[in-house]
């Protein structure tokens, strides 16, 4: 795209190093207005700051959103109704975040005449295609401007200098350090990557860590708790209610004080790419563990099957940046229709990283049927005699083979 046909631009703006070099280029680059967004979605940052550096930049417009509420109820509960897991181990925090980010960047593009948006995802990772997908669903003539695409500032050193030159402000922490890794936080989960985990070898030291203990230093004693369902979303932990992101908080605080939630991780980008990362996933991991005992109770064998069928496809999905593709909207309205006898109580043990069921009842919704499953005498609920007539039936085309091989 040429430059100078735009006059406004929409940015994601963090307020740390490369954003706010990003807004200085576009200026620079673009010679247009740049109008800025910071979403809350639970990072734990005191977002302020980034209203103040984005109006010494010069910039009139600046957006600040709490995004908590509708970032657990609307995408962080429904992907969790799919019990989606990416490569079997990838809870999918950084992947789920960014559909809204990416939603929100357009309707405040919309609302405010810009003509582009912008963002500050690397051409290497995987976010640059998850925030474009869901920016072409939503308005296919959106202009985007990727400008690690585009200029040469390729290293954190180049990114340093040009801050100096321009007299960008980059804060440091209060000690006078930073965190080697690259991090993602959210609600849902906080990520690194970088430095020393580029080598898949290394194990991660123990202050990388932030949101959990290790499960070696967890409390010696279990912690209990009863998580409720309803509708196939958790709705109160201990009989409280709680709206979907208080509840998620609170279990990260209860998973993070028991070691729960970390993962260390090698996984395939969209783009080509192997990566490890490591993952903390305190009040995630305590969710699927309930859900799942949740539905095994619930739900119809062979629609739980089917489920599992389609979650690694839903996973892949909301991995690769697809969530407002037709075919996820489908297969969330099929997994939604079950989740409507996904009722009652989940009974959890705590315990120096693991999550263990022990309980689980529906008052309304249980398949379990005791009468038939007893190893005692059933009263005639189930004649054990017309397993001879299955096992014969399922066996026929195994003896029809059989006797064409000629078997042992």
């Amino acid at each position: 795209m040429a430059k100078g046909k735009i006059n406004k631009v929409v940015l994601a703006y963090s307020g740390g190093l490369d954003t706010s070099v990003i807004l200085r280029w576009l200026q620079e680059h673009y010679g247009c207005e740049v109008v800025t967004f910071t979403a809350d979605i639970g990072q734990g940052e005191e977002l302020e700051p980034a209203r103040a550096k984005a109006t010494a930049a010069g910039v009139r417009e600046i957006h600040i959103d709490d995004l908590r509420e509708e970032f657990v109820g609307d995408f962080v509960f429904p992907m969790l109704r799919a019990n989606a897991l990416y490569e079997g181990e990838y809870k999918l925090g950084t992947s789920i975040a960014r559909p809204l980010i990416a939603k929100r960047l357009v309707e405040i593009a919309i609302a405010t005449g810009a003509d582009a948006i912008s963002h500050g995802a690397t051409g290497k990772g995987n976010d640059q295609v998850r925030f474009e997908l869901t920016a072409y669903a939503l308005k296919p003539d959106i202009q985007i401007i990727a400008p690690w695409r585009e200029w040469d500032l390729l290293s954190r050193e180049k990114l340093l200098a040009y801050a100096e030159e321009h007299q960008i402000p980059v804060e440091m922490k209060r000690d006078g350090t930073k965190s080697p890794y690259s991090m993602d936080a959210n609600l849902l989960h906080i990520s690194y990557e970088g430095y020393d985990l580029e080598d898949p070898w290394v194990e991660p030291g123990k202050p990388m860590w932030r949101w959990t203990l290790a499960p070696e230093d967890a409390p010696n004693r279990p912690r209990e708790i009863t998580l409720t369902f309803a509708g196939g979303d958790c709705v109160a932990v201990d009989g409280q209610a709680m709206s979907p992101a208080t509840l998620l908080a609170e279990l990260n605080r209860i998973g993070g004080e028991n070691g729960v939630g970390r993962d260390d991780i090698v996984e395939n980008r969209f783009v080509g790419m192997k990566s490890r990362g490591c993952y903390e996933t305190p009040g995630g991991t305590i969710l699927l563990k309930a859900h799942r005992a949740m539905e095994s109770l619930t739900l119809d064998r062979e629609a739980a099957h089917l489920k599992d069928e389609l979650m690694p496809r839903y996973a892949s999905l909301v991995y690769n940046g697809f969530w407002f593709s037709p075919e996820r909207l489908m297969m969330q309205a099929a997994i939604d229709q079950t989740q409507r006898v996904v009722n009652g109580e989940v009974r959890l043990k705590l315990y120096k990283g693991n999550v263990m069921v022990v309980g689980r009842r529906s008052a309304t919704d249980s398949l379990f049927d005791a009468s038939i499953a007893t190893f005692e005498e059933d009263a005639g609920a189930y004649d054990q005699s017309d397993a001879t007539g299955f096992i014969r039936l399922n066996a026929l085309r195994l003896r029809v083979a059989g006797r064409k091989r000629g078997g042992p």
